[in-house]
């Protein structure tokens, strides 16, 4: 067993991370402790000093660590891309989200509205402006750093409520009180890109960006794919 490989990874990709990680620990042997964070929560804790060897986090951040050279560019991949979906209560009735117009009637016609303060909500945030109804989802959102909270809120909540959150994390949940309604309709779909790169700072040698290349691997890509992160092709 050699050195191990600290990994900060954005929460969206745990599903299928965890299960392509331990699939490189059995092959190689080398150990990888990973600690899940939201997007904005790796940025502050790499501010403050915290150290990893590798990053796997959304494109915009893997950019700026690249440009305030805090990673190595040469030394990047892409795990994939990943939609947001909405779930309701196990039992709850299902909201009509068949097109644009159906979607907005039925939040429109909710009790609450849940979603975070991370990647998925500011996006939501500029999606319910463009859908002009930012006031009306206002006065009856509640919001959560991160998805963990927004689940457990929807699972717990009596009335009528539609939960948001990355499809991964969703489907990953479903059997455990929540229903997946399913993705935003595709014409207001959005997609976070997320990638693995190396610190500049990493002290395990090689072995993080061996670990890099075997995310982009078509063995990692078919787990990924399992659980709902899709190739940027699709």
């Amino acid at each position: 067993m050699g050195a191990k490989i600290n990994v900060l990874s954005a929460g969206a990709v745990k599903p299928g991370l965890t299960k392509v990680i331990e699939a490189f620990r059995q092959e190689t042997g080398h150990a990888v402790d990973v600690t899940f964070a939201t997007a904005p929560e790796i940025r502050n804790r790499l501010r403050a000093g915290e150290s990893a060897d590798v990053v796997i986090a959304p494109s915009e951040v893997i950019a700026d660590l690249v440009a305030a050279g805090n990673a190595r560019a040469a030394d990047r991949g892409t795990i994939g891309r990943i939609g947001i979906g909405i779930v309701v209560r196990d039992g709850a009735a299902v909201p009509n989200i068949a097109t644009v117009e159906d979607f907005k009637q039925s939040l429109l016609e909710a009790d609450s509205v849940v979603y975070n303060q991370a990647s998925t909500g500011i996006y939501l945030e500029q999606l319910f402006e463009r859908l002009e109804i930012a006031k009306e989802i206002a006065a009856n959102a509640t919001r959560y750093p991160d998805a963990a909270s927004v689940l457990n809120h929807v699972r717990s909540a009596g009335g009528n409520v539609i939960g948001f959150a990355a499809t991964t994390v969703v489907k990953e949940n479903e059997d455990k009180g929540l229903k997946f309604v399913g993705p935003l309709p595709a014409e207001i779909q959005n997609y976070t890109t997320y990638e693995a790169i190396v610190t500049a700072n990493s002290a395990v040698g090689d072995l993080a960006p061996a670990l890099v290349r075997y995310l982009t691997t078509s063995t990692a890509r078919s787990v990924f794919t399992a659980f709902g992160i899709e190739s940027k092709n699709e």
